[in-house]
């Protein structure tokens, strides 16, 4: 067993402890919208194309989400009354003020999302990473936010100590670990670290960009996704979490077919099983729950 981790334990999602999200319902829904800087002609950057570049057009694709595509998607969510949470590089408090302004306007939750995608924080030293960690943190608090309680690394990354040094940084949750549809408790060196689900499926990068799904396909995977885990969740309380990108589902081709997949789901807020919520209403819901409720560690 030397070449596993020893962050958590196996459960089965048929042998845990039952409980209800707030009110009694069964399904957590959130929204997750990911909005990102990029060094010009340098780093890490996603592409429109299969082989990822630094180049005017790739650089200006991704511009494109946040002078754009993201105000549509607020529009889109003010409209539906949906709630969501912004995993936000801090890099972009200096860059795109108006954005952060939105955010806070919507009174809705900021996830700490690194300081730029342009750069992994697994590739990091221990001492590196953890200033990157403290840095990003200190600067949504410098621009009036509350300190963000949970973290996604950008790309997803994560060295051997990422939960330590998130645990030793008074983070309660990540969302690096799509292992499960329900919260579970991960161990560290300073303490237990809620892993919230965060989805590596449903997730327009993926979906259309690596794997080349259509925009009907990836509405269809939304509408899909909710229904089955909504019929699901009687069974066990779930978490339905929808990953966005504003340069790449912010294009009005597939911006439509978000807008019927958003509605579809909307049109559930008065069925009374489903928790319109933000990652961390679901975090400091689970930490509440009675010891030995939540597996993990």
């Amino acid at each position: 067993m030397a070449d596993d981790h020893d962050r958590y334990d196996y459960s089965p999602i048929v042998e845990r402890p039952d409980y209800d999200w707030p009110e009694g319902k069964r399904l957590a829904f959130y929204v997750a919208v990911n909005i990102e800087h990029f060094h010009f002609g340098k780093g890490l950057g996603h592409t429109p194309g299969p082989v990822p570049c630094t180049d005017q057009r790739s650089h200006a694709w991704r511009d494109y989400g946040n002078r754009v595509g993201v105000w549509r998607i607020f529009d889109l969510l003010d409209e539906l009354g949906l709630p969501a949470c912004h995993l936000v590089n801090s890099t972009v408090c200096d860059r795109y003020p108006q954005i952060l302004a939105r955010i806070r306007e919507r009174g809705d939750e900021i996830v700490g999302h690194g300081r730029t995608n342009s750069e992994a924080q697994g590739e990091l030293w221990e001492a590196d990473e953890a200033a990157l960690i403290d840095e990003a943190t200190m600067t949504f608090v410098r621009h009036g936010f509350e300190r963000p309680q949970g973290w996604m690394g950008p790309w997803i990354s994560e060295s051997p100590v990422t939960p330590d040094l998130l645990k030793e940084a008074g983070y309660l949750y990540v969302m690096d670990w799509p292992c499960d549809d329900q919260p579970i408790w991960m161990r560290t060196r300073a303490g237990p670290l809620l892993s919230v689900p965060y989805p590596a499926e449903v997730n327009d990068v993926p979906a259309m960009l690596r794997r080349f799904g259509t925009a009907p396909d990836f509405g269809r995977m939304i509408t899909d996704q909710f229904d089955q885990l909504l019929a699901l969740a009687d069974d066990a309380p779930l978490v339905c979490g929808i990953a966005l990108h504003p340069m790449v589902v912010g294009q009005p081709f597939r911006l439509v077919h978000l807008r019927s997949a958003f509605e579809h789901i909307a049109r559930h807020a008065d069925a009374g099983n489903v928790w319109f919520t933000r990652p961390g209403e679901i975090a400091r819901h689970v930490i509440a729950l009675p010891e030995g409720t939540v597996p993990g560690g």
